[in-house]
C-alpha cells in the first residue's frame, strides 16, 4: 500500500496497469487497493502541480502567509475557529501550529488590498482572534517537493577584469 501511495504522489497519472508492472500486483489487486485507499479518505484528491511563474493568470494573483493568534473554545478547542476559516474561498491552507502563534493561513487574493481587505474584515473579527501577522509571498522556489526553479540554468557568476 505504501509503495503504491508514493508512487502515485509521484506521479498520479500512472496507469493501474503501470503500476502493477512496478510493484510486481496483479492490475486487479493494484485497483482495490486504490480504490481502498479512496473509499477510506486517505487519497483525497488528484490534481496537477502548476507553475504559477508560467502562467500569466496566476502571477496576477497574491498569495499571503496569515500567523493567527487565537484563543481556543471550551470543548472545541482550536477546531471551531479553524473550521469557520477554512470555509472562505480564499484559504488555500490551514495549519495548526507550535509556537509563537496558533494558526497559519495561506491565502490567495487579486490584489494587496484584496488580501490586506480579508484580513481586516474577514480573520481580525472572527471571534477568538487575538492577533495576525501577514507575511506575502514573494517567489517561489520549492513547495511539496516541486522545484519551481530551473535546475538547468548556467548559475557560475561571470569574472571580469
Amino acid at each position: 500500500m505504501e509503495e503504491i501511495l508514493h508512487l502515485l504522489q509521484d506521479n498520479a497519472r500512472l496507469s493501474v496497469a503501470d503500476i502493477a508492472a512496478m510493484t510486481k500486483k496483479s492490475e486487479d489487486e493494484v485497483q482495490q487497493i486504490i480504490s481502498g485507499l479512496e473509499k477510506d479518505g486517505v487519497i483525497l484528491k488528484y490534481s496537477a502541480i502548476i507553475n504559477p511563474e508560467k502562467l500569466a493568470e496566476s502571477r496576477e494573483k497574491v498569495r499571503a502567509e496569515i500567523e493567527i493568534q487565537v484563543t481556543p473554545e471550551r470543548e472545541h478547542g482550536f477546531d471551531a475557529i479553524a473550521d469557520r476559516i477554512y470555509r472562505y474561498p480564499q484559504v488555500k491552507s490551514l495549519y495548526l501550529m507550535s509556537g509563537g502563534y496558533d494558526l497559519k493561513v495561506v491565502i490567495e487574493g487579486e490584489s494587496l488590498q484584496d488580501v490586506a481587505f480579508f484580513v481586516a474584515r474577514k480573520l481580525s473579527t472572527l471571534e477568538g482572534v487575538k492577533s495576525t501577522k501577514t507575511h506575502f509571498m514573494l517567489k517561489a522556489y520549492k513547495e511539496n517537493d516541486v522545484l519551481y526553479v530551473d535546475e538547468k540554468k548556467d548559475r557560475r557568476e561571470g569574472v571580469t577584469a
